[in-house]
């Protein structure tokens, strides 16, 4: 089961939100049977979505990432609602390229450094919030960061890391969130670049088997942290046939009458799970009757 963690400053001018995103990670190698590279790159994605979701205020929230760059990964996606619970999925989820110049899974090459990254925020609203920026590394703990500095203007530090195995599994997944409010002192700020220099990388601290608590209490060392609230995010589908079926409505009368007509069963597969609904000529046609023309 995933754990996030969060915790305060004592003066509440600095939090840190950690996410022990093993499980979740692991599906996502499981249903999309996706190579090394792109495992840590949607990872990475995946466990950005859920940390930032959990920060939503109301029960009906969500935020999207998405990637979009010239890499051979395509587009990534991740949803995440606001109790951490994520799902993702990517165009070209196998992906073979070199390692990089320190041996370590090339995912800026795999995503590609040339593109933007777009933040969808549903806060229930009747127009969802939208930003979007270039990209800066393609790393995507850089990106997210900069997303903040940048469309937020809150000074934000990501870590975002995931350990793949031999044999494609995962070995270890997580990241955090610091986040600094406006009356930060001279002295919170000092502090947490201290920490953040010293301390190792966070997949080689959860590999280690330190607690997102643990690696919190690191990050906010100096600082006296206090627990905030904890949480076990999952990675969620939120698929269902109806919903299959009002996707198929939305492509129009005429377009469903011309599938009905073929005479052969329609399978619709869900890019997040990978589940599939199978719709007979006689369903497709019923659906079209409650459909209007395009």
């Amino acid at each position: 089961m995933s754990n996030l963690y969060r915790a305060i400053s004592a003066d509440g001018s600095a939090f840190a939100a950690v996410l022990d995103a093993k499980d979740i990670v692991s599906q996502i190698e499981q249903i999309h049977k996706s190579s090394a590279v792109v495992t840590a790159g949607l990872g990475r994605l995946t466990i950005a979505a859920s940390l930032m979701g959990y920060m939503l205020k109301g029960e009906e929230n969500s935020i999207t990432l998405r990637i979009d760059a010239d890499g051979p990964t395509g587009q990534l996606v991740a949803v995440a609602d606001c109790y951490g619970n994520v799902k993702s999925c990517v165009s070209n989820p196998v992906v073979e390229i070199p390692l990089n110049s320190v041996g370590k899974l090339d995912v800026s090459a795999a995503i590609g450094k040339n593109g933007t990254l777009s933040v969808v925020k549903d806060l229930g609203l009747r127009e969802p919030y939208v930003g979007v920026i270039p990209l800066v590394s393609g790393e995507v703990a850089e990106d997210i960061a900069n997303y903040y500095a940048t469309s937020e203007q809150i000074p934000t530090v990501c870590a975002l890391g995931v350990l793949v195995d031999t044999d494609l599994t995962v070995k270890a997944a997580g990241g955090y969130l610091i986040q600094l409010l406006p009356f930060a002192s001279e002295e919170c700020i000092c502090a947490i670049e201290k920490n953040i220099a010293e301390i190792p990388p966070v997949s080689k601290l959860l590999d280690e088997g330190k607690t997102p608590a643990e690696i919190a209490d690191m990050l906010l060392a100096g600082l006296e942290p206090n627990e905030l609230d904890t949480a076990s995010p999952e990675y969620k589908c939120d698929c269902s046939r109806r919903r299959t079926e009002e996707i198929l409505i939305s492509i129009g009368k005429s377009e469903l009458e011309k599938i009905a007509a073929e005479g052969i069963d329609t399978e619709v597969s869900c890019h997040f799970c990978g589940k599939n609904y199978v719709f007979t000529p006689d369903e497709i046609a019923a659906l079209a009757n409650g459909a209007s023309e395009e």
